[in-house]
């Protein structure tokens, strides 16, 4: 497999020439973008291919892909997109009902059909917020999910976690759906406190052996996705997580 890492986990590891030579060094094939990195596509591209590194999936913001698509496509072009990925919405733009979410997912549902139209996959990003009950007892995910059934799920299973839900069903349920997993891990009690209670991959609590097996079996997923929200070593990080990674 191609294990991929998500930039974001390095943002406070600079300058990306050293992040790059590193994670290239300990075999990772693919890494994934965020808005931090598109400054200038096109001089990344190079520290890319320099390290033997491809970039098939990056994360761009709501408001970029419905009011700067042109500007998004310049950018996955240069750097070699495939899958765009929307990967959050702020606290204060979050729906409080139903309504509002399937709201929601038709404007992810339009940046689908445009995405598609100019010849890239598209895919939402959860965190811990679509699993978390409205009054009426349903969950954003699935209001989401309903409302854009042709667009993909970059699942975070520990974002799920932490959302209160168990992963296995929802892996049965849209498995087909699932095109990118962040592979990430949750810290043991008492460890992690200085890294927002987050861990090294096969290190924390979530049994990634056997969630790898299953993602494998019963999703579409073409992308695991390292990441750390807030590592305190970046090469111990990325390091013991590949590791860990290759023996499953």
């Amino acid at each position: 497999m191609n294990w991929s890492f998500q930039l974001y986990s390095a943002r406070n590891f600079q300058p990306w020439e050293g992040v790059l030579a590193s994670l290239g060094k300990l075999g990772y094939a693919q890494v994934e973008g965020f808005g931090g990195v598109y400054e200038n596509p096109k001089a990344f591209r190079a520290e890319l291919d320099k390290n033997g590194l491809s970039m098939p999936t990056g994360h761009f913001s709501i408001d970029a892909l419905e009011k700067d698509f042109d500007g998004v496509r310049k950018t996955a072009e240069a750097l070699g997109i495939k899958l765009l990925i929307c990967p959050y919405l702020m606290a204060e733009d979050r729906p409080s009902d139903a309504a509002g979410w399937r709201g929601f997912g038709e404007r992810l549902a339009k940046v689908g059909e445009v995405a598609s139209k100019a010849g890239y996959g598209f895919a939402w990003h959860n965190h811990d917020f679509e699993f978390k009950a409205l009054a009426d007892g349903s969950v954003p995910q699935d209001h989401i999910l309903s409302s854009a059934p042709d667009i993909g799920w970059e699942m975070d299973l520990a974002w799920v976690v932490r959302g209160g839900a168990d992963p296995l069903p929802w892996i049965e349920k849209h498995g087909k759906r699932i095109v990118a997993v962040h592979v990430k891990d949750i810290a043991k009690p008492g460890e992690g406190l200085d890294e927002d209670g987050w861990s090294d991959v096969g290190h924390g609590t979530i049994d990634w052996a056997n969630l790898i097996k299953v993602l494998r079996a019963k999703s579409a997923a073409k992308y695991f996705v390292m990441e750390q929200d807030n590592p305190n070593d970046i090469e111990r990080f990325a390091r013991r997580s590949i590791a860990s990674v290759k023996a499953y």
